[in-house]
């Protein structure tokens, strides 16, 4: 219990003394993530659209050509970034553009390096999000399209991409969460994330549990805030469960797709037996009801 208490005062001397640094650090770190999770979404939007462009073999060469073209530099470009750690690609990006080019390429703002590694990587991620939420809508939607006389483009805007985006919903949401804890590796290139601020703290403190500490709980803490909003989010995206209130659309009902139990829909033909047929479920409905409330009569016993 004396662990406890200790670890309590140690964290309270901490907050005092570096909360400001802490503060900052959160507040850098959401930036960066929300930045660079809504560029590298950007970035696998384009790439999943482009690695899915249709093309048969009767189509001209040139763009047969161009299109495998663009998917194997898409697939380099995913399995390049997705099978590195992004530690190593900032250090890279970082550093290794002035080594290769003797300073004449090189990054003179810290943000923009962060935000540039984060990015890419996430848009290596959200490319084969994006292509397997393409794929996944029901080819019928796609020649229903084609047959009113959409092209391509219309198609994915108006009909594909908007159901690929809700299906894809959650994986954008696990990318901004995956990226507000991985900017903690920014540390490397010198971005005054949470994670540095934590570094900073335990350089001058010596307390590395307590200031570990109160990185878990804040890493935590935003992380579950991001869970919460993208559920919200999703929910609306959803839309209401109620539907009431197109039973009682007037243009539904003389559009012909509304049946009403009993009267059906507003152009059935009122022809005898239609009539015969109502008039003998109705008074079968009121039999039923007089049974309910007064008991059959003795001669149906």
């Amino acid at each position: 219990m004396d662990k406890f208490v200790q670890l309590a005062n140690d964290i309270v001397k901490l907050l005092g003394k570096y909360g400001g640094s802490y503060a900052s650090g959160i507040l850098n770190t959401l930036i960066l993530a929300l930045v660079a999770t809504v560029i590298g979404c950007l970035i696998g939007f384009v790439c999943g659209v482009l690695n899915t462009i249709p093309y048969t073999q009767n189509d001209p060469l040139p763009k047969r050509f161009l299109l495998k073209l663009i998917r194997a530099l898409v697939r380099i470009y995913v399995e390049v970034f997705r099978g590195t750690p992004m530690v190593l690609q900032a250090v890279f990006l970082y550093y290794g553009l002035p080594y290769f080019t003797d300073n004449a390429l090189k990054f003179t703002n810290i943000w923009v390096a962060a935000i540039v590694v984060v990015s890419i990587n996430t848009g290596a991620y959200m490319a084969e999000s994006v292509r397997g939420g393409i794929i996944s809508i029901d080819p019928g939607q796609t020649e229903g399209a084609k047959a009113i006389g959409m092209n391509h483009v219309q198609t994915m805007t108006n009909v594909i991409l908007p159901q690929a985006l809700r299906n894809i919903m959650p994986q954008i949401g696990n990318n901004f969460i995956i990226n507000v804890k991985d900017t903690s590796v920014m540390f490397i290139i010198g971005f005054p994330d949470f994670f540095a601020a934590h570094r900073a703290a335990v350089g001058a403190s010596y307390l590395y549990f307590p200031s570990a500490t109160v990185e878990m709980v804040g890493y935590l803490t935003m992380t579950l805030a991001a869970s919460f909003l993208l559920r919200w989010v999703e929910k609306k995206l959803d839309g209401s469960s109620n539907y009431e209130l197109v039973q009682v659309d007037q243009l539904t009902m003389t559009a012909g797709t509304y049946s009403h139990p009993d009267r059906g829909t507003p152009f059935d033909e009122q022809s005898r037996e239609f009539t015969a047929a109502k008039e003998l479920k109705r008074e079968r409905r009121e039999k039923k009801l007089q049974e309910l409330k007064y008991g059959r009569p003795k001669g149906d016993r």
